[in-house]
């Protein structure tokens, strides 16, 4: 994001056409990318950030979709009884609580070591 305070540090500047020139640039590109029957499957985002003395523009081309989103495949019957059988073997080597630190904070405590890690044996 290019606030004002930004712009105005650019506009005093002794090379603030080129880098207002690098900004117009990018933005155009982000528009022209936007605009491309190309990319119909897809969208562009991009800003720019701008400092006493540089700029830096970012573009980011995705999905329509949740970037924080992570799709994992399904499991098969298999998968899932070995995972049952690996989380069934560390429950009964770490008999994980809980309970609450001095601050009130949940912690958890485990009776082996490796435990936090995941380790079964």
């Amino acid at each position: 994001m290019l606030t004002l305070r930004c712009a105005r540090t650019i506009l005093r500047s002794a090379v603030w056409p080129a880098r207002l020139a690098a900004c117009i640039g990018t933005v155009a590109a982000l528009f022209a990318l936007n605009a491309s029957s190309a990319h119909a499957d897809g969208m562009a985002v991009g800003g720019c950030v701008g400092s006493r003395f540089s700029i830096t523009c970012v573009t980011r081309w995705g999905a329509y979709s949740d970037p924080y989103i992570r799709l994992v495949r399904p499991q098969t019957e298999a998968e899932k009884t070995l995972s049952a059988d690996r989380d069934r073997k560390w429950q009964a080597r770490c008999h994980p609580a809980v309970f609450q630190d001095h601050y009130g904070v949940p912690r958890y405590e485990y009776a082996a070591p490796g435990c936090e890690f995941g380790v079964v044996e």
